[in-house]
């Protein structure tokens, strides 16, 4: 092969390495442009939530209710109707409190006399304040003392469960629930459900005499017949404190099985724990204390000003100045306003509340526009000056 041809080869030989190699590298760009192109219209993809893994527990029901938002973080069998014991106590003590003079005498009757199971002993034709039988109605869980507040208030036990139910649904705003008496006593017709008795409690906290009297941990009891110094039945008050706790009411009799109200806060979080018809108090008092750790360590509740988020939202919607919101620890919180509703979500999108807003009233302008010119005296002044019959008019011509 001459020297030439062997350069001629040479020559189309880089220059078609040349065009491959162009080639290969358009193929690239074109494909990481590809790549970013789809980065940038597909959405951001979020991971989900974690919720946390719930605790086994034995008791039959329970709900793990958080106080100042009414959030449910736990619920096991939540809306099935039981007998819920001397947890009722709690239903009455509330109603008392809002319905009663605390400082008026009540006087026992033969019926509350009679009443079995716990008391502080009353006999017929004693007499002691409302307070003193509220006190010892939470207290003590004395049945007798229910007795004697429901016919101080109605007339009678049965009036008193009439009043106590309309007051529960229509006050409280529970739907599940109907009592037959003011004590918890059995009943086969006197139930509630497990969120009814957290959402009662909730109601109850509300009042700060209920929230007084609910967290005694020792009374003196000074009847006429009888003295004695009572102690909380609630466990995690006293002999086994738990951190937090605040208050609790216990209860049983045979068909309800053990039955168990505790209420625990920890800086700006407050737990509401019901556990139902647990086959032992220790059980029931296992439950509640998984219940509260599960609680205290997985959410806490946080405060949101929606002022000063949606400052600019102002003149649009009447804002609340603040909203507590319980949320997992650790997780991001989003907050938006759409179609009239305050929406707080996570990251995910799950929502964890949302608040309807009512949209600021715009007042109509009572001024007249400023391009309606009002009529001046000077406008008619002709009509005092010339005859009538020159009084003229541009459709009309001369008015005669």
């Amino acid at each position: 092969m001459e020297k030439s041809e062997q350069m001629n080869v040479l020559v189309n030989s880089t220059i078609l390495s040349y065009i491959q190699g162009v080639i290969e590298l358009k193929k690239i760009t074109l494909l990481i442009t590809a790549l970013l192109f789809i980065q940038i219209i597909s959405p951001t993809r979020t991971e989900a939530v974690t919720e946390p893994e719930p605790p086994s527990i034995h008791s039959e029901a329970a709900v793990v209710l958080e106080a100042h938002t009414g959030q449910v973080l736990y619920s096991k069998n939540k809306d099935v109707q039981m007998y819920p014991a001397s947890l009722t106590k709690i239903a009455t003590a509330i109603y008392a409190i809002e319905h009663g003079d605390l400082d008026e005498t009540v006087t026992v009757s033969k019926r509350a006399y009679e009443t079995g199971g716990s008391s502080v002993f009353l006999e017929e034709g004693d007499e002691a304040t409302l307070r003193q039988l509220v006190e010892g109605l939470l207290l003590n869980s004395a049945n007798d003392a229910g007795v004697a507040i429901a016919e101080h208030l109605s007339g009678s036990v049965e009036q008193f469960s009439d009043d106590l139910n309309t007051y529960l649904k229509e006050e409280v705003g529970v739907k599940n629930t109907h009592f037959q008496n003011p004590h918890g006593l059995f009943d086969p017709e006197h139930r509630t459900t497990a969120e009814d008795m957290a959402k009662i409690t909730q109601y109850a906290q509300g009042n700060e005499t209920f929230q007084q009297i609910y967290g005694m941990e020792v009374l003196e009891w000074d009847g006429q017949k009888w003295d004695a110094t009572l102690y909380t039945h609630h466990l995690l008050m006293r002999e086994d404190p738990y951190e937090g706790v605040i208050g609790g009411k216990t209860g049983f009799v045979p068909q309800s099985g053990f039955t168990l109200a505790t209420s625990a806060v920890r800086g700006d979080t407050g737990l509401i724990v019901i556990t139902m018809n647990s086959s032992s108090k220790d059980r029931s008092y296992e439950d509640t204390k998984k219940l509260l750790d599960y609680g205290f360590k997985h959410y806490e509740t946080s405060m949101f000003k929606p002022e000063e988020e949606f400052h600019d939202l102002k003149k649009e919607y009447e804002l609340p100045e603040k909203v507590p919101y319980t949320h997992l620890i650790g997780e991001k919180v989003e907050k938006n306003i759409e179609n009239n509703r305050m929406v707080i979500s996570y990251d995910d999108d799950t929502e964890i509340k949302s608040i309807k807003l009512k949209e600021v009233k715009k007042e109509e302008s009572t001024e007249q526009s400023s391009d309606v010119e009002e009529a001046s005296w000077k406008d008619y002044w002709p009509f005092f000056i010339f005859p009538r019959r020159l009084w003229v008019t541009e459709l009309f011509g001369e008015i005669k």
